[in-house]
C-alpha cells in the first residue's frame, strides 16, 4: 500500500488514511497483468481462518483470473458454537460441528470466488486440537500430533499438483499461538522447502499492531470493546510487516456470514465467539518469509516480481 517511489523504511507504520481506504475498498478492480498464469496456494488451519485472515485477498486475485488453492487442514470439530439453535453440533454435545462446518466452508468459498478447496490429506484426516494445553491436544489424530513429514508430504502432493508461484499460511507462532495454525507453519514450511524452488515466494499472514490499534475502535458497533491492543493475543510490530494487499471487503464479509457457527457479522464489525469486536479489513498484510525481503522492501502484490 505504500505511494509509489516510497520504501517500508520511509512510510513508517501503516496510516489511519491508509486503514480508511482499506475498510472502504469493496469491488474496486485492481487488474494485473497476465494474471490467468498466476497460482496462489492458501494453508489454514480450520474453516473460517480463510476468511478472517485472507478472505479479502483471496477475492481480489480470485476476481483478476488467478488460480487460488486452499488447503484447510482439520474441520474445526472443536471451535465454539455462537448460535444457540446450533449447540447440539459441540463436540460435548455428541459432534456433528466438522461436517457442518464443511458445508459453511463451501459457502464462503463461493462468496470468495474461490472453486479450488481441498483439506489436507482428506476431509476429516486430521482432527482439530483446540487451544493449547486442552485435552484435545492428546487425540490421536489432531493436527497438533500429526507426523510433519506425513503432513507435508500431503501438502507437498498438492504443489505438485497445483504448481503455485506463491504460498501462504502462518508465522512460528502461528498468528496467536493455536496448536493448529502453528502445526500449519511446520507443515507448510517443510513442504515448500520439499518442492524444491518450485514455489518461488512464502508469506505468513500479519497484522500490525498500528492497524489493530484501528480494528479495536468499535464504537457503534454491539460487541464487546477491548481498551487495548495487549489485551489481545495477536498483532506484530509493524516492522515486521512486508506487504499490504488492497482486497474485496464486500466479498470478505459475504464470506465471514457463511461461517455462522463461528463469526457473527454486524458490518462492517464481527466478533468471534468471545463476543469481541473487531473492525473487517479490506487489507490484509504479511511477512515474506521467503525468499528474505530487503530490508525497506513493501509490497502491494504477492506476485510482485514474478514473471
Amino acid at each position: 500500500m505504500a505511494p509509489s517511489g516510497e520504501t517500508r523504511k520511509d512510510r513508517g507504520a501503516p496510516s489511519v488514511k491508509f486503514w480508511v481506504r482499506a475498510c472502504c475498498l469493496g469491488n474496486e478492480s485492481v487488474m494485473a497483468p497476465d494474471t490467468a498464469s498466476r497460482r496462489l496456494l492458501l494453508v489454514h488451519a480450520h474453516p473460517d481462518d480463510e476468511t478472517l485472515e485472507t478472505g479479502a485477498t483471496m477475492a481480489r486475485y480470485a476476481a483478476q483470473g488467478v488460480a487460488v488453492t486452499l488447503v484447510t487442514c482439520t474441520l474445526g470439530e472443536l471451535g465454539e458454537i455462537i448460535p444457540p439453535g446450533l449447540r447440539h453440533l459441540a463436540a460435548q454435545a455428541g459432534g456433528g460441528l466438522g461436517g457442518y462446518r464443511i458445508g459453511e466452508l463451501d459457502a464462503a468459498c463461493a462468496a470468495l470466488g474461490v472453486t479450488d478447496h481441498r483439506f489436507l490429506g482428506g476431509a476429516g484426516r486430521w482432527h482439530d486440537s483446540g487451544m493449547m494445553g486442552t485435552p484435545g491436544n492428546d487425540r490421536p489424530n489432531s493436527f497438533w500430533r500429526a507426523d510433519v513429514a506425513v503432513a507435508a508430504d500431503q501438502l507437498l502432493a498438492v504443489i505438485r499438483d497445483v504448481r503455485p508461484q506463491v504460498m501462504v499460511s502462518y508465522d512460528a507462532r502461528g498468528f496467536y499461538g493455536h496448536p493448529d495454525h502453528i502445526q500449519a507453519h511446520r507443515v507448510s514450511w517443510r513442504a515448500f522447502h520439499l518442492a524444491g524452488g518450485l514455489v518461488s515466494k512464502f508469506y505468513a499472514t500479519a497484522l500490525p499492531r498500528s492497524v489493530l490499534r484501528q480494528a479495536i475502535d468499535v464504537d457503534g458497533s454491539p460487541f464487546t470493546t477491548v481498551a487495548s491492543v495487549d489485551d489481545l493475543p495477536f498483532g506484530v510490530p509493524d516492522d515486521q510487516v512486508t506487504a499490504g494487499v488492497d482486497g474485496d471487503l464486500r466479498a470478505k464479509l459475504a464470506a465471514m456470514a457463511q461461517h455462522a457457527t463461528q463469526i457473527t457479522v454486524a458490518p462492517p464489525f464481527y466478533a468471534l465467539s468471545d463476543g469481541i469486536g473487531m473492525r473487517a479489513m479490506g487489507t490484509e498484510y504479511y511477512t515474506r518469509l521467503a525468499p528474505a525481503p530487503a530490508a525497506s522492501g513493501w509490497e502491494s502484490d504477492l506476485f510482485a516480481g514474478i514473471g
